[in-house]
Parts: structure tokens; C-alpha cells; sequence
């Protein structure tokens, strides 16, 4: 197993994603495409190669939830220790937005989705990248999300600043995603 921390090409991409580009990588379940979170210049480019809306909102990553501090300010002991459970599955949180997440990340909700990643590439690019990642799955809008590197390449191109190695991890289907609040699942994963 490669040992992506301190990798060549994670350093590349993190420079690439400092630069305000955008990289695809693998995720646990499927290819991602990711930006800075703060860049909306990056973030409008993401939704244009795909064909999003930017009031859909969009899902941060990190590799430690202690990254994501900015975005929990509020949340009592027992959610943070849900927030910052082991899963057998990816999941992703939906956490109350407290006014510092950007409306270009938000969209229309009134909620941010945070996910810390086990996947170990995406969480060395998260890490020497020194925060939060955009995460969206690596489609046009209506088309499957690419689980390989060649169907990222068939769906955008050149038109990306970089493309990581490596490969999808074990799960089955995208994360799923909750509301820390209420419980309440709004996407199976």
C-alpha cells in the first residue's frame, strides 16, 4: 500500500489546489473534483465543468475534524463526539452554518456538509493541503460518478489543473449524509 503522505504528487496537487485549481481524486467511494473552499473563483469553475447549480451547496472534506473547528463553533460535547464517531461508512454531516462557511459552499441551505475522510489519499491531500477541501463527485450533472481515473479523464478532459493517482476505496455507494442534529438521513450511503 502506498504511503501518500509526503508524496510527490499529493505535494503537486496541494500546490495546485493553493494556486486556486482544481484537482480530481479519489474518494472512498467515488472520484471527486476539489478546490479550495475560500476561492470562489475555484469553486464557480467546479460547478461550471459540472454543471451545477450553486445553490445545490457543496460537501468540505478533511482529514481531521479539527479542521473544521471554524465550522463547529456551537455544537455541544455530545454532537461533537457523534460529529467525531468511527463509521463503517463514509458519512457526511450536516452541521448548522454559523455564518462562516462561504455562500458559494452553502448554497441555500442553512446547513454545511462536513465529512472527515478515511480514504487515505484524500486525507494526505486534505492534510498537506493544511485544511477543508471541496468535495463533489467527479460527473457532469445527470451522468454516474466516476469510480476510475480513465472515466474522470473521458468525462472532463484537459480542462482540470491536475489529476491524482490512485483509486476508489472500498465502499459501495457515496457517503451518506445526515443532519447532526436531528438524525435524520437525507442520502443513503
Amino acid at each position: 500500500m502506498i504511503n501518500w503522505d509526503n508524496h510527490a504528487k499529493i505535494s503537486l496537487a496541494a500546490t495546485v489546489l493553493r494556486n486556486t485549481g482544481v484537482v480530481a481524486y479519489p474518494t472512498e467511494a467515488v472520484w471527486g473534483l476539489g478546490c479550495d473552499p475560500w476561492s470562489e473563483a475555484a469553486v464557480q469553475r467546479i460547478l461550471q465543468l459540472k454543471g451545477r447549480a450553486e445553490s445545490k451547496g457543496l460537501i468540505l472534506i478533511a482529514d481531521h475534524s479539527r479542521h473544521f473547528a471554524p465550522f463547529l463553533l456551537g455544537l455541544d460535547k455530545d454532537q461533537l463526539t457523534v460529529f467525531e464517531g468511527s463509521y463503517d461508512k463514509p458519512v457526511t454531516w450536516l452541521v448548522p452554518h454559523n455564518g462562516v462557511a462561504p455562500g458559494w459552499i452553502v448554497g441555500e441551505h442553512d446547513t454545511l456538509a462536513l465529512r472527515v475522510t478515511t480514504h487515505p489519499l484524500a486525507a494526505a491531500l486534505c492534510g498537506a493541503f493544511g485544511g477543508p477541501l471541496v468535495s463533489t463527485s467527479a460527473n457532469p450533472q445527470g451522468l454516474p460518478a466516476a469510480t476510475t481515473g480513465l472515466k474522470v479523464k473521458s468525462y472532463f478532459g484537459s480542462s482540470l489543473d491536475y489529476q491524482t493517482p490512485g483509486s476508489v476505496g472500498s465502499a459501495r455507494r457515496s457517503s451518506e449524509i445526515r443532519n447532526l442534529l436531528t438524525g435524520e438521513v437525507v442520502r443513503p450511503g
